[in-house]
Formats: structure tokens, sequence, C-alpha cells
């Protein structure tokens, strides 16, 4: 038998969630056939298989959680399985039902917990740990002696990526949110693509305040300005929010930003996004105004520093030339990590952002 384990998928990734096989066990397959598509952080992923040979094992079913560098396929390569001096027959690997586990073989948990396991006859290898870094606790041991499930429903795909990486962000991210109001009524009709007048306010805000579309990396200390300006577009899959990336927004004109705007909404929505449409985000945009808000303090993904949220434009009085009048305003929040954007920086860049949306064309 020869194992092919989860390869490592690149851009630090330690798991992988099974979407669907394309094998059974039993088949024949050859090399570079499509053997599993599996689910990152990123994207759906298509691993093909290494070699040719006959399927003996899947490890794992989908919606199971697996580690990098844990076996995924088993193949026959026509070595019988030493059985030992074990007497009587011992179930071959085609045999042997895929394990439902989401922890690894050896499960992490505290001696204690594993004697409490012990002591109420629970398999640690069946628990799903909701403790720190995956680990059991006495908890999710006693639930599963209960036969109850520890911890509520597990995350899946979008939504499990979106608590990891919000929980990154918020482990090493200093934010800072200032807020001001655009007078948008020059232009802001009902046919009107708010997102488009954005795009274009962000890349005159980037040339105002280069600051803001920059990486920042915290363990180095240091910052890396970007010429392209590559704008993340939040998109609420209604699984989990999902931020592809809408690339060289400067370089493109109107009508190829919307149709590639509509593309990755498409994508995103459908959980048919390529890795490369989920990579190289320099700053983000969140428009939450079209569900409802008007100010939000965001969460900066690293290693960007800033994100531009548009709340729901609102029509308010405000004064004209010394004269009350009715005016469309569109409120808007820029959270930003102050470790690597000062104030004044960033209120350079809100500054932009609002004169450009103030133009009337």
């Amino acid at each position: 038998m020869s194992t092919f384990a989860l390869p490592d998928l690149g851009e630090g990734l330690e798991e992988a969630e099974i979407v669907a096989w394309h094998v059974a066990v039993g088949d024949n397959v050859v090399a570079d056939q499509p053997l599993v598509s599996v689910e990152t952080d990123k994207a759906v992923v298509e691993i093909p298989s290494p070699q040719a040979g006959r399927i003996a094992r899947l490890v794992g079913a989908p919606g199971d959680v697996v580690k990098v560098g844990s076996p995924l396929v088993q193949f026959d390569d026509g070595t019988p399985a030493d059985a030992g001096t074990v007497v009587g027959a011992i179930p071959t690997a085609a045999e042997t039902p895929a394990p439902r586990s989401r922890t690894s073989p050896r499960a992490k948990a505290a001696p204690a917990v594993r004697v409490l396991a012990q002591r109420l006859g629970v398999d640690l290898t069946a628990v799903a740990g909701t403790g720190p870094s995956g680990a059991i606790s006495r908890a999710d041991v006693e639930a599963a002696a209960a036969g109850e499930p520890a911890g509520g429903e597990a995350l899946k795909g979008p939504r499990r990526a979106m608590a990891r990486n919000m929980a990154r962000a918020g482990a090493v991210v200093v934010p800072a949110t200032v807020s001001d109001e655009a007078d948008v009524d020059a232009w802001l009709t009902p046919d009107a693509d708010v997102t488009l007048r954005l795009l274009r306010a962000i890349v005159a805000a980037c040339t105002a305040a280069p600051a803001l579309n920059a990486w920042f990396d915290g363990e180095r200390m240091s910052v890396q300005r970007r010429e392209r300006i590559n704008v993340g577009l939040a998109v609420d899959t209604g699984e989990g929010l999902v931020v592809p990336v809408l690339s060289d927004v400067a370089g493109r004109d109107a009508a190829d930003l919307r149709a590639r705007i509509q593309a990755l909404k498409s994508d995103a929505v459908a959980r048919r996004l390529a890795p490369a449409d989920l990579r190289g985000a320099t700053i983000t945009l969140s428009n939450f105004g079209t569900l409802a808000g008007r100010f939000a303090a965001m969460v900066v993904t690293p290693p960007q520093v800033a994100i531009l949220g548009a709340g729901r434009a609102s029509a308010r009085v405000v004064a004209v030339d010394g004269a009350p009048a009715v005016h469309r305003l569109l409120p808007l929040s820029l959270t930003f990590d102050h470790r690597a954007v000062t104030g004044s920086e960033a209120a350079a860049f809100l500054a932009a952002v609002i004169d450009d949306l103030a133009r009337p064309d």
C-alpha cells in the first residue's frame, strides 16, 4: 500500500475541508486525474492523483476537515499488508470504513481529559475539540459520553474561513476608525452605480494618501506601499463573508470594472472562485449600506492596513450657501491599522474620498 497525504496548498494553510470525492474505492486512476475537491481559507481546490493505481481507501468524507500531511488516499500497489501474528481475518484497507473524525489520529487532549475519556468509554479520535487550537476539553468528553454534540454545530466552508481570518486579524491588528459623510446629491439616483463611484474615490484617495494602499509586516515592522490598487470586495454569500479581489482598479474602465465585479460576485456566491481571485488585495471596500447601517468599525485583514465602508445613504438637512436644504448623504467609515497608518494619513484619505464623491460627474 502507498499513501497520499493532503499536500501543502500554499500560503500557510494548515487544513482543508473535503467538498467532494471524484473517485471511489476500487477505481483505477491515472496520474493527474482529479481525486478530490477541498475547500481552504481561499477557495475550492481540485487535487489530482500523484500516480496511477487502484484506489484502496478514501480517508474522510465530504464535510470532514483534514490537516496538511494527513492521509487522503491509499493506493493498492500489489503489496499485501503485514497482518503480524494475529490469528484470524484482518480487514483490508479497502474494507475498513473511512474515519469520520475531525481530529488527527493522536487527539489533542490533556492527561486528565484522557483519563476521563477512558473512564467514560469515549474514543477521543471521534471527538471534535472545542478548546484552544482544537484541544479536547472535559466538556467535549462529557458531551460525547452523553451522546450530545459538543460546542454546537461545527463551522464549515466560507463561514469557517471567515471565523479563522477574523480571529487572526483580531489578534494582531491595532484598529482605529474615522467616520464622516459625503454629499452625493449631485449624482445619486436610483440607477447610479455606487460601487463604481466608491472605487473611483478609492483610487483618488490612494493617490492623496498612499500610506493606506500598503501591506504591513508586523513581525519585521516593515511597510510596503503598493503601486497597484487591488481592491478586495466584501461579498456576503449567505454562508459567510468572502472577499474576492478586483485587481488594478486604476487601470480599468467603467465597463470592464462593472463586468468583473459581477463575475466575482457570482463566482463568490457559487463558490467557484479560483485561488487567484482571492489574492493580492491592497485595500478593502465594504458596501454594507445596501443592507443596513450608517457607520461601522470594521476588521482590517493583514497584511492590508485599511478598509473603507459605505453605509446607507439618506436624505438629510444640510446648509447650502447659508440656507437649509435637503441633500442625500453617504455615511463613510474608514478603519485602519494604527501600527502602520497615522491618524492624519487616515483623515487625508477619507477627505479625498469625500471630495471625489461630491463631484457631480
